[in-house]
């Protein structure tokens, strides 16, 4: 079986051209993400994981309603804000949130190779989700980052047995395409008042 990877649709796959990002890609990519996180085996990125796949599945539900009005999240949105019922565009807004701490935490493991993964995910967590948590939450999640799997163990898991090299390769592509299309639809919501990631 081939590392996973080398079978997910990676974010740098998924096109942003003059139009928008390609909704129906960006839709399978973030399926990936939320998968990959089911190969670490246990319930720590429950938080996550759980508030991603609601997400995805609101930006889907108005996709497949919406079909020709919705080619890219771009057209979702404007589309959806000429109706009275948004739900869709809160959706996107929030999965975007939860990518942007996801790439982030990530990029913190990738460039800060000696810190162990609670590290890399609070510092992510201070930087994108934090402010928009109450006292409450943020014990939650505190206790939650901690529970992180050690780096070896997150490295194992998600290479299935590849190598590490080709793995670090991949993320760091990966991860670029995440990023340029987070800052991409993060820029468009909160210039057109959609929304602020």
């Amino acid at each position: 079986m081939a590392p996973y990877f080398e079978t997910v649709k990676s974010f740098a796959d998924v096109p942003l051209t003059n139009d928008g990002v390609d909704t129906h890609s960006f839709l399978e990519a973030s399926d990936g993400l939320v998968q990959m996180f089911d190969l670490l085996g246990s319930g720590v990125f429950g938080f996550v994981q759980s508030d991603i796949r609601s997400n995805i599945n609101g930006v889907r539900g108005r996709y497949e309603s919406a079909i020709e009005k919705s080619g890219t999240l771009e057209d979702l949105v404007r589309s959806e804000s000429m109706e009275p019922q948004k739900h869709a565009t809160p959706c996107l807004t929030r999965l975007t949130r939860g990518l942007a701490f996801t790439c982030r935490a990530l990029q913190h493991m990738q460039k800060d190779t000696v810190s162990e993964l609670h590290i890399c995910f609070k510092r992510s967590y201070d930087e994108v989700l934090r402010h928009h948590h109450t006292f409450v939450i943020r014990s939650i999640v505190s206790v939650a980052i901690r529970a992180v799997p050690r780096r070896d163990d997150f490295y194992m898991r998600i290479s299935q047995g590849g190598s590490i090299e080709k793995l670090n390769t991949e993320l760091a592509k990966w991860l670029d395409g995440l990023e340029r299309i987070v800052k991409h639809i993060s820029t468009f919501l909160e210039q057109g008042g959609y929304g602020k990631v």
